[in-house]
């Protein structure tokens, strides 16, 4: 028996290499606890002291720390103290129709870039309608046409520039309302009681969210995002539609919902294991304030903080109404609309793991008010104050002052 044990020990030594080391901070020095250490199928936590142990037959990893850019290394040139850098994503939004190295509005961020402390943007790759940014090697989209009305032509050469400008690449992807997946299979639509497809008021159709099908496509695109090098996936309409009376798949209850939307970032996990990439989800700003409830859309941020790296809750003062926060106007106090909301959830995720949307467009809900370099300012101010991994800012059309963002 104990020759039998010492021959099963010395095959898993030969198929499965163990490599050690140290993960710390880049400035610091100081070792990082609970960073993630993974190949392309497992994943352990550095402790207390930084240290790691990973078996395995492969030699690239990744690590993934939260508040730091992801790393890659080779176990053939790489020492055993691997440092990451630290970094507080201040992000801008650069529309579909705007995410390419010609485009006027990207010019505008990359001299914002150059000039501040801005050092990050949020790119979409996968639109509202299902369309995608470039040209992808994604057999099942492109055979649905999602390429056609894509606005980048050479997606290397964009994300080229923005690399040598060492820029935080964040690719939003729409998840679950997607017209154009939608109308080719009608069969996983979400659908109206009469059988009829059901869109939204912006005359979209949705894909059924417990559908495996809609998982495994927005997860096809997301990979598509992870292989040109993008550091971070943001799935965004991550959730069920704010609507009753539709028919789904299963039975439409709140645990269901909670574990569909489980089960699609598991399954992310998974698949971008291999390429290092962090998760973020974005959800509505009130879910701060729910703590029992899923909204009936699927989220909550307990159930989000068991699957995904980042929350990204939009927290734009003019979303919340009249009498929030016991304020008649929210929108007149963005400082606080932030913070306390943040504050309202540190109990259940690290505001390390936070990264608001924040307003840069006019209010619509309240007194109209017109939200430029105070506003904005005291909206980021809010994010340090509790301590976020920094922000992201919302700009429907990607126009942006560089003042705003000066220090």
């Amino acid at each position: 028996m104990i020759q039998i044990i010492f021959s099963i020990l010395f095959l898993q030594t030969l198929l499965f290499a163990s490599f050690s080391g140290v993960i710390i901070d880049q400035k610091t020095s100081l070792p990082i606890n609970n960073a993630i250490v993974s190949d392309s199928v497992h994943s352990i936590k550095s402790d207390e002291n930084g240290s790691f142990s990973i078996n395995s037959d492969e030699n690239i990893y990744h690590v993934k720390a939260y508040g730091y850019r992801p790393l890659s290394f080779s176990t053939d040139n790489s020492s055993r103290v691997i440092q990451v850098e630290p970094i507080t994503v201040k992000a801008l939004y650069l529309t579909f129709w705007a995410a390419n190295t010609t485009s006027d509005r990207v010019k505008n961020i990359i001299e914002i870039i150059d000039t501040t402390n801005i050092n990050a943007v949020v790119v979409d790759i996968k639109n509202e309608y299902g369309s995608t940014l470039y040209y992808t090697s994604f057999k099942q989209a492109n055979s649905y046409g999602a390429h056609k009305k894509r606005t980048n032509r050479d997606i290397q050469k964009f994300m080229d520039l923005m690399k040598s400008k060492n820029v935080y690449t964040i690719a939003r992807i729409v998840t679950f309302k997607d017209e154009i997946q939608a109308l080719n299979n009608h069969d996983y639509a979400i659908k109206k009681e009469n059988g009829k497809v059901w869109r939204n008021a912006d005359n979209m159709a949705w894909v059924d969210p417990f559908d495996t099908r809609a998982h495994e496509y927005a997860i096809s695109m997301a990979e598509e995002a992870a292989k040109v090098g993008f550091d971070e996936i943001n799935f965004d309409y991550i959730r069920f539609p704010a609507k009753s009376g539709l028919v789904y798949s299963k039975e439409n209850t709140q645990e269901n919902r909670i574990k569909a939307i489980g089960d699609f970032l598991d399954l992310a996990q998974m698949r971008l294991r291999k390429y290092g990439v962090f998760i973020s989800v974005d959800t509505y700003g009130n879910i701060c304030w729910s703590v029992d409830s899923d909204n009936n859309i699927g989220q909550s941020v307990e159930s989000l903080a068991q699957h995904a790296d980042y929350l990204a809750p939009m927290l734009y003062p003019s979303g919340f109404a009249s009498g929030s926060f016991y304020f008649k106007h929210p929108s007149e106090h963005p400082h606080a609309v932030i913070y306390r909301s943040i504050k309202n959830i540190q109990d259940q995720i690290d505001p390390k793991r936070i990264r608001p949307w924040l307003q840069y467009f006019r209010d619509y809900a309240h007194k109209r008010r017109e939200y430029k370099k105070f506003e904005v300012q005291e909206q980021i101010r809010a994010t340090q104050d509790i301590n976020t991994s920094g922000w992201m800012m919302w700009s429907p059309s990607s126009r942006y002052h560089k003042s705003y963002f000066e220090d």
